[in-house]
């Protein structure tokens, strides 16, 4: 169960990114974050986000249109 869970669903980009810099902002190291979104670009956005970050990508998947991703804190 993440920390924190970022509801961007029905946002476009980059607006999705964005929501998870100000999540990510709120939590401590370590500590992980799960954000939804529709976006269809979110999938290569949000990994080239994490790898440009000191962050985590634990996981990201795919379910009926929304994309979830859980990223690990720096």
């Amino acid at each position: 169960m993440a920390d924190i869970v970022i509801d961007a669903k029905g946002l476009a980009c980059p607006m999705p990114i964005v929501k998870a810099k100000k999540g990510i902002d709120s939590i401590q190291s370590g500590q992980t974050m799960e954000l939804h979104t529709t976006d269809k670009g979110s999938m290569n956005d949000f990994k080239a986000w994490v790898n440009q970050t000191n962050h985590e990508l634990v996981e990201a998947k795919e379910e009926n249109g929304v994309f979830k991703f859980v990223v690990k804190k720096g």
